[in-house]
């Protein structure tokens, strides 16, 4: 009976640790196996006082930032206004709220953003270019000096050219502060960027570029145009054009040069 009870026992140890050996195994796959994928966040619109437009931006964007923590993705980009006035101490809030989602932060100047103040800010974040496995993702500054639209001057257009021709990635997505098409909703067109042709006449001549970004309207949007999609993205403040709520944009990235978005709302 004794030696019953303990071959019945080594049984149950090897039972629980090959349970065990296996729990962990396909825990670790979960993890290692992420999509490639990356995280858009726009007109967070901090201020040194928090209330800015009648909401609290400083815990909105924390309300973001804690949703985003929870998320794998491999880079996160700001599309401008991080703040509402520029000021340096603006900046330190947004870094101090942003902190648990630092890491792979890359920025893009707004019509509200002190570029000084933003580059002093973000040194190491402005992002230019950067490449997720088959993908990369290229930026532009749309933003004109005490203007609320968006123009891109000669030398950024021909800049954005360069980039794109030095690129060796098989797919490209472009990301600026401005919508370059209408927004088809109560957003003043106007307020957007002053010169779409310019800017499509150069995209056209490529055929690698999957899609453009853009925040500046709070507003979530997707729209399609010669096969390349355009997603605009909601503000972590306050939506000019949609739900009650605040957002992002979530995008995936398939090896076969697909770009899929999903808005989160909070």
């Amino acid at each position: 009976m004794i030696k019953w009870m303990r071959r019945m026992l080594k049984t149950c140890q090897i039972l629980i640790k090959a349970t065990s050996k296996a729990s962990v195994k396909n825990k670790f796959t979960n993890i290692v196996s992420m999509t490639n994928s990356f995280i858009q966040i726009s007109d967070s619109h901090i201020d040194d006082e928090k209330n800015v437009w009648g909401t609290d931006s400083q815990k909105n964007l924390s309300s973001v930032v804690k949703s985003i923590a929870s998320r794998n993705y491999n880079a996160l980009i700001i599309s401008g206004d991080l703040t509402h006035n520029g000021t340096s101490s603006s900046y330190s809030i947004f870094k101090e709220i942003a902190k648990p989602i630092s890491a792979n932060l890359s920025v893009v100047p707004g019509n509200h953003d002190n570029k000084l103040n933003l580059s002093s800010a973000f040194s190491q974040n402005y992002l230019t270019k950067l490449t997720i496995a088959d993908w990369e993702i290229i930026s532009m500054d749309s933003v004109q000096d005490n203007k609320t639209s968006g123009f891109l001057r000669k030398d950024e257009l021909k800049l954005l050219t360069e980039n794109i021709l030095s690129s060796t990635k098989k797919f490209i997505v472009l990301c600026l502060h401005h919508p370059p098409i209408s927004m088809e909703s109560n957003w003043d067109d106007q307020k957007s960027l002053e010169n779409p042709d310019d800017f499509f006449n150069t995209l056209d001549k490529f055929s690698n570029i999957k899609a453009v970004i853009w925040g500046h309207a709070h507003q979530s949007s997707e729209f399609i145009r010669n096969d390349v999609k355009l997603f605009s993205c909601p503000s972590t403040s306050l939506q000019f054009n949609g739900p009650e709520m605040i957002g992002y944009n979530h995008y995936n990235l398939s090896d076969e040069g697909e770009i899929n978005c999903e808005t989160v709302w909070l």
